[in-house]
């Protein structure tokens, strides 16, 4: 299939993943990413080797008596002596549709106004990640951030003053960014945004409102 994906995760995020130290909102955008994009996956193929090469090294590493135990009780737990179940068709990513499940139809949105919705995933508290619903031609506030922004789209596309984002690929958005994302070609387009800080808005009526959109 001919990658598309225009707009990647940076290198320092494809590590942090591959090193467990990225945010829980933020791991479930680079995995779903990574399960859509050839480029990255193989990006990623290359920081878990390099991993594994630099572990071969440290051939001294002090561990409990009980780590192989524990081990083994893990493996076995996750064991199971039925068939292997079929893998359903899914309106998500893999890594995504763990949070939220396979349909677009079982998403219970929370309305925004505009026609804009969104569904708020259970993750940790280190990062919001959240799915946003945006009828076509319709915008998001203008605004601004306190911290990491990373958009994944799912369907359909948006563009903003930076530029043109279609299904697959991320933008990434720092507190040095000002956008006013609008759904492009004539059709909704459905993201997962996750941020490590409440949004700025320049409008006084969408600062009112944000303590209860948790946006």
């Amino acid at each position: 299939m001919m990658e598309t994906i225009k707009h990647h995760v940076s290198d320092d995020l494809l590590m942090a993943y591959a090193t467990g130290n990225l945010a829980e909102g933020f791991s479930i955008a680079v995995a779903a990413h990574v399960s859509m994009c050839d480029h990255c996956r193989s990006m990623l193929e290359s920081f878990n080797a390099l991993g594994g090469a630099l572990m071969e090294q440290y051939t001294n590493i002090t561990v409990a008596d009980c780590a192989f135990s524990k081990t083994l009780e893990r493996i076995n737990a996750c064991q199971s002596v039925s068939q292997p179940e079929k893998k359903l068709k899914s309106d998500f990513p893999e890594p995504l549709s763990d949070y939220v499940g396979h349909s677009l139809v079982d998403i219970k949105w929370q309305p925004l106004g505009m026609g804009v919705k969104q569904a708020v995933l259970e993750t940790s508290e280190d990062a919001t990640a959240r799915l946003l619903y945006i009828p076509a031609g319709a915008e998001m506030p203008d605004h601004s951030h306190r911290g990491l922004e990373l958009t994944l789209v799912l369907e359909g596309a948006f563009a903003d003053e930076n530029d043109y984002f279609a299904k697959g690929d991320v933008e990434i958005a720092d507190g040095s960014t000002n956008h006013t994302p609008v759904a492009m070609d004539g059709k909704p387009c459905i993201c997962l945004a996750v941020t490590e800080a409440p949004l700025k808005f320049r409008k006084m009526f969408h600062r009112l409102i944000q303590p209860l959109i948790r946006i």
